[in-house]
């Protein structure tokens, strides 16, 4: 029986199971609030009711032990009422305690203000900070949020199909984690910067249709809303136009915050659209926030930015794609791209969702068209072997008869914490990495015998 079920059975003997949260002795009789995960109630523990074996455990006991209760549900006095608990008009007359597992002292104190406590030590003990109830609520509301949005995409008719973890490594701006293979020594796989060329080939399969909550991993540096492996949801639909992606996702936003965040109040429906141009000119950059009172914490002001440039010169000079180099241009942009004519005022069909100074989602409709996809990458360099190479398996996809198609990819870690009201993605993700990378709790990254190194052919050279 879980403990909030405690409440249903006034009168009746239970048996419940958990974590000492807290124990309290006041002479003759001890209190102790026995936790799960669904709530925390008050046991009482007097001598004379409980059985010989327990009443010796009274005094061995300890916060974080994992016990046994079997009990008798009693009504508290109406003046006894704890309100702030969600068995506060119960209590448990203890009958038996047999004791589960025992626990060392926490490193920390899990009532303690989580601000209080060094990240790192948190992240290396994850285990114990994942106990708290604000973590646990976290992890609980990022579930529904991903049953909701399975559930609504189901509806609509869309697929969740899962793409490889370990793909080819092409450029497509991070810089990519990579894996040696054994069996071909020399020669290494990529862990996906997203599920991009896969969704499209997707849709050259005829799918029309796709999502996954999917896995990515980008070898950047970090910072608060950014990890090297992070959650995304992508989808990707045959036969749309760039209106027709907003659209649902735009629906799938307002559904997602109506029933799962009522408390939570969407600033303006539809959600404004501001061109690239004029966000950067009034705001000064591309994810713009544009509550119109930022210190409540309950609004949320969404905005869509269109209208990106296709291209953007990189430092040294050359050009570089603004989102992606699948990105279509508008279609009245076609022809100068074919024609590489006046290449950094091409605007392309790319559109980003932005929440409160967070970029959360974005995508674009595709070049489906082999020629316009390969003209695209010579803009970006991309020449000859090169791009056979790296994107002849794209090319080749195109050319087989795909659909004309486009997507988006949501940062889901970003949204859940700025629905969470946290600051940080690592608050809602179980077991994050540190600012520069590392796992303090798992002690990685490591390094792996000279055995393992040998087998696949790889040395290590000393800076």
């Amino acid at each position: 029986m879980s403990i909030l079920d405690t409440i249903n059975h006034i009168g009746e003997e239970i048996t419940i199971e958990g974590w000492i949260d807290t124990k309290r002795d006041h002479g003759k009789i001890s209190f102790i609030d026995l936790r799960d995960r669904t709530a925390k109630v008050q046991v009482v523990l007097v001598p004379a009711s409980l059985d010989e074996a327990s009443q010796s455990l009274i005094v061995e006991i300890r916060p974080e032990w994992v016990i046994r209760i079997r009990g008798l549900v009693k009504a508290r006095p109406e003046r006894l009422i704890n309100t702030d608990l969600a068995t506060g008009t119960v209590e448990i007359e203890a009958l038996s305690i047999e004791v589960l597992n025992t626990a060392i002292t926490p490193v920390f104190p899990l009532d303690q203000d989580k601000n209080e406590i060094s990240e790192e030590l948190r992240l290396q003990y994850r285990y114990l900070d994942l106990r708290r109830s604000s973590m646990y609520k976290n992890l609980a509301n990022r579930h529904k949020v991903t049953q909701f949005i399975r559930n609504f995409l189901d509806k609509e008719g869309f697929l969740e199909i899962e793409t490889p973890i370990l793909t080819k490594s092409t450029p497509e701006g991070a810089r990519d984690f990579v894996v040696p293979s054994r069996h071909q020594p020399g020669s290494f796989y990529a862990l996906p910067q997203s599920p991009q060329q896969y969704k499209q080939l997707l849709m050259a399969s005829g799918i029309e249709k796709y999502f996954q909550i999917a896995r990515c991993f980008r070898d950047e540096d970090t910072r608060k809303d950014r990890q090297p492996e992070f959650t995304q949801l992508d989808l990707e639909i045959s036969f749309v136009e760039a209106e027709d992606v907003i659209a649902l996702n735009e629906k799938l936003l307002i559904d997602l915050v109506t029933q799962l965040y009522p408390e939570k109040k969407i600033q303006t429906i539809p959600f404004p659209r501001i061109s690239y141009a004029e966000a950067m000119e009034k705001y000064g950059n591309d994810r713009p926030d544009i509550r119109e009172d930022k210190e409540d914490t309950n609004i949320l002001a969404f905005c869509w930015i269109i209208d990106f440039p296709q291209f953007e010169k990189t430092e040294q000079g050359n050009w570089t794609f603004s989102h992606n180099p699948f990105s279509a241009p508008k279609p009245e942009y076609r022809e100068q791209l074919l024609e590489k004519k006046d290449i950094g005022n091409i605007i392309s069909t790319q559109y980003d969702i932005v929440l409160n100074g967070f970029e959360i989602g974005g995508g674009s409709i595709r070049n489906h068209n082999p020629e316009a996809l390969r003209i695209v990458l010579e803009i970006l360099g991309y020449k000859g072997e090169i791009v056979d190479q790296a994107f002849g398996h794209m090319l080749t996809a195109l050319a087989s008869g795909t659909p004309p198609h486009g997507g988006i990819a949501w940062g889901l870690d970003r949204l859940l914490t700025v629905l969470q009201n946290e600051s940080s993605i690592r608050e809602v993700i179980a077991f994050p990495k540190t600012g520069d990378g590392r796992d303090p709790m798992m002690q990685s990254p490591n390094p792996i015998q000279i055995d393992q190194l040998l087998e696949l052919g790889l040395g290590l050279q000393k800076k």
